[in-house]
C-alpha cells in the first residue's frame, strides 16, 4: 500500500490556521498508521512553501507516492479531508 502524506502549510499569525490546526491534529491521531502528517510553518520553511506553490495559508496538500493528489486552500473540514484520504488509500 502506498504511503500518503498530508501536509498542513500554516503561519503562527494566521487566524484560520488556528482553526485548521485541531482538525489536522485529530486526523493525525486517527490515520497515523496509514498517512504521514507534516505541519509546515511557511515563515520557517519558505523554500518548501515556494516549491509547493503555497499562496494562501492554511493550505493542505495530499500526496501519494510523492505526487500531489489534492490541494485545499483555506480552512477545510475534517469530513472533506477524511473522504480524500479514504479515496487515495483505495
Amino acid at each position: 500500500m502506498a504511503k500518503l502524506k498530508l501536509m498542513d502549510f500554516y503561519a503562527d499569525w494566521c487566524g484560520p490556521c488556528k482553526m485548521q490546526g485541531p482538525i489536522f491534529e485529530d486526523l493525525a491521531k486517527n490515520f497515523s498508521d496509514k498517512v504521514e502528517f507534516q505541519k509546515i510553518n511557511v515563515d520557517k520553511e519558505g523554500d518548501l512553501a515556494l516549491e509547493k506553490g503555497i499562496m494562501v495559508v492554511p493550505t493542505i496538500i495530499l500526496e501519494k507516492e510523492g505526487v500531489e493528489v489534492q490541494k485545499w486552500m483555506g480552512v477545510t473540514s475534517k469530513e472533506e479531508l477524511i473522504k480524500a484520504i479514504n479515496m487515495a488509500l483505495k
